[in-house]
């Protein structure tokens, strides 16, 4: 080992560099990790790159990076990404799977963190080479019944918190093994966890996005409620031989959509990737042949979603949503959106007015919008299809920011709104000055500069501030 032959600390870390492993060394390389490694095991999931530290040509450490975990709570809290972005997006996001030193720890303390460093350094350009996408962020677990982090904290890492104590045993299902772990996680470019759940990914990262469709992000009990709910549609086919049920097709079409796919033959490809288990919480009838459940083909979408009253689905649908979200209705988003390839008679595209979750961005309903109007008149029927909570929040741009619009909501729903005030609404703009510098608040700025989120103090029993 180096150590015999370079004593000075400093000089392992001034010579020591980080390479790629070669084809021909993956022999020895997996055998220190299956000998030497805590884990004695070489094997990782996904796609990986496997480096190996040097100092004069004799190997000090190795390192895998690999395929992320699927779920995480610290990992998503942290990031605060929905679940179809989470689905999406997880592939920009890799797992430091094996970090084994050769050398002595104690000799050469500064030794891990050094390589580290220099593996994080030229980990996306080299992900980015192999597999056709950068890296936004590293994750990593540590036992801290054996280590301390150290490397990682110095690395940059943050400990977000322990595990929860369970391993994959297959591909459905997990077992307690008892050895929560802590985890770490570090971003590899400035506002990296913005990016990853912000509407929009840059360009440079959204490519191909649209054609990713990540795992399923409920568990069998969500889908299981949805397949029953979903039974209330009466099924219009007719015929003998039907192999899929309506509500199996329609629970495939709802779970493919909120995991990205876009159309039918995307649906039938995303289902292919749900497992056994989640295909009999969704309905599926096993195959009289061999047993095994089987999702429906792109034309059986096509048939079974031609015959269904869109509105009366997309309602079903979005009172499933908001059970899967704890206090989804307690706060909603009102936004308006142009339907890309909706062009009517006249070439103007179909224009909806959603409502939306704020944690987890799910739609819970929409409505159309009608020609040669906007968002405002749609608000108040599209509001009423929901079986809103007395004291919900609805949150919207400065296009709401109108008086029937807020009597509506306060006044017949008992609700509350935080909507963004511009300089173009002079009148309204000025009189929400002086209130709020009456309340103590500091000015907002010159008029014009941009949207301000200010709530009508009127509004606001018992002196509550925005």
């Amino acid at each position: 080992m180096v150590e015999n032959k370079i004593a000075p600390e400093v000089d392992v870390l001034h010579k020591v560099t980080v390479r790629l492993l070669a084809d021909d060394e993956v022999g020895q390389f997996n055998y220190y990790l299956e000998t030497e490694h805590y884990l004695e095991s070489s094997r990782y999931a996904g796609q990986a790159l496997r480096y190996v530290a040097e100092v004069e040509g004799q190997w000090v450490a190795l390192l895998t990076f690999s395929a992320p975990a699927l779920h995480l709570k610290g990992r998503e809290r942290w990031i605060g990404w929905s679940p179809r972005q989470r689905a999406r997006r997880l592939g920009l996001i890799v797992n430091n799977s094996r970090f084994l030193v050769l050398s002595e720890r104690h000799r050469y303390p500064n030794l891990a963190s050094r390589v580290l460093g220099l593996a994080l350094r030229r980990l996306s350009a080299d992900w980015q080479e192999h597999w056709g996408h950068p890296v936004l962020v590293v994750e990593s677990f540590v036992d801290e019944s054996q280590f301390r982090g150290t490397c990682y904290r110095a690395c940059g890492f943050a400990a977000v918190g322990p595990t929860e104590g369970f391993g994959r045993s297959s591909r459905d299902f997990y077992e307690a093994h008892g050895q929560p772990k802590q985890l770490y996680l570090r971003e590899l470019r400035p506002r990296a966890r913005q990016q990853l759940r912000q509407g929009r990914l840059p360009a440079e990262l959204a490519v191909g996005e649209a054609e990713i469709t990540g795992p399923c992000p409920f568990r069998a009990p969500a889908l299981e409620s949805l397949w029953e709910r979903l039974g209330t549609l009466r099924d219009e086919r007719r015929g003998h031989g039907l192999r899929h049920r309506q509500r199996f097709v329609l629970a495939c079409a709802t779970v493919s959509t909120l995991m990205g796919a876009c159309g039918y033959r995307a649906f039938e490809n995303t289902c292919q990737k749900l497992t056994q288990r989640q295909l009999r919480a969704l309905g599926c009838q096993p195959d009289e042949e061999d047993g095994r459940y089987y999702p429906p083909s792109d034309s059986t979408f096509q048939r079974v979603l031609h015959k269904v009253e869109a509105p009366v689905l997309a309602s079903l649908i979005g009172q499933w949503l908001a059970q899967q979200e704890i206090g989804a209705l307690a706060q909603l988003a009102v936004d308006g959106k142009v339907l890309r390839g909706s062009g009517r008679h006249d070439g103007k595209p179909l224009q909806l007015l959603s409502a939306m979750t704020h944690h987890l961005r799910l739609t819970l309903d929409q409505v159309a919008i009608e020609e040669k109007s906007n968002e405002i008149p749609a608000l108040k029927p599209l509001l009423k299809k929901l079986n809103l909570p007395p004291g919900v929040l609805i949150t919207g741009d400065a296009m709401h920011c109108q008086q029937a619009s807020t009597r509506f909501i306060t006044q017949e729903l008992g609700g509350d709104f935080l909507f963004g005030l511009k300089g173009n609404q002079s009148g309204i703009l000025d009189k929400a000055q002086r209130l709020l510098a009456q309340q103590g608040f500091p000015p907002s700025g010159p008029v014009g500069e941009g949207p301000r989120p200010v709530g009508p103090p009127a509004h606001r029993p018992g002196g509550r501030q925005p």
